[in-house]
């Protein structure tokens, strides 16, 4: 599956949240990410992520491997995604590194998640701070077949539209080069 996704500054986060409420239910949740890479940097090269997130929340804590491929939309920088929960991230992480990855970087992602379905559609939205970077963001994706991704980015920006995002928003800067920049700042 593909996760078609746009991303945006919020410039009124309070006012998008409230929109956001009255489609589903928040889940505050604490996402902690590590990125991997092979030695040579041939994932970032590729454009590809290996990721282990452990996310703390209300229904307690579980951990997730992703690997993004690289993206099949280069307007939105939408990827197809393979993601699965794992038991132990301490062995996750031991796994990787024995495999020979190592970490590119690990920051943290403050998250109010949001369930719904729009146009058809079960969409994720989700506000999102991260302490090291300014500004709050907004993603809303869907998983699609390759397909499917034009029109469901279709959908993605009228749902944006209706939460008050506007087209000049949009963003494709990554958290992690934001952090990486932040960091070498």
């Amino acid at each position: 599956m593909i996760e078609a996704e746009l991303k945006a500054h919020v410039h009124a986060p309070e006012q998008v949240m409230r929109h956001l409420e009255e489609r589903a239910e928040a889940h505050v949740e604490v996402y902690r990410d590590t990125y991997y890479d092979r030695p040579d940097g041939s994932l970032e090269k590729a454009g590809e992520e290996l990721r282990v997130r452990t996310v703390h929340g209300a229904d307690g804590t579980r951990t997730v491997l992703t690997w993004k491929g690289a993206a099949v939309d280069e307007d939105s920088g939408s990827k197809p995604e393979h993601e699965t929960r794992v038991e132990d991230a301490d062995q996750a992480h031991a796994i990787l590194r024995g495999l020979g990855h190592v970490e590119l970087i690990a920051f943290e992602k403050r998250c109010r998640n949001y369930d719904f379905t729009a146009r058809g559609r079960r969409m994720l939205a989700t506000l999102v701070r991260v302490p090291e970077i300014d500004g709050t963001f907004l993603e809303v994706e869907t998983l699609v077949d390759e397909d499917q991704v034009s029109a469901a980015l279709d959908d993605i920006r009228a749902v944006l539209a209706e939460l008050g995002i506007q087209a000049e928003d949009l963003t494709r800067e990554t958290y992690t080069g934001a952090v990486a920049a932040q960091r070498a700042a």
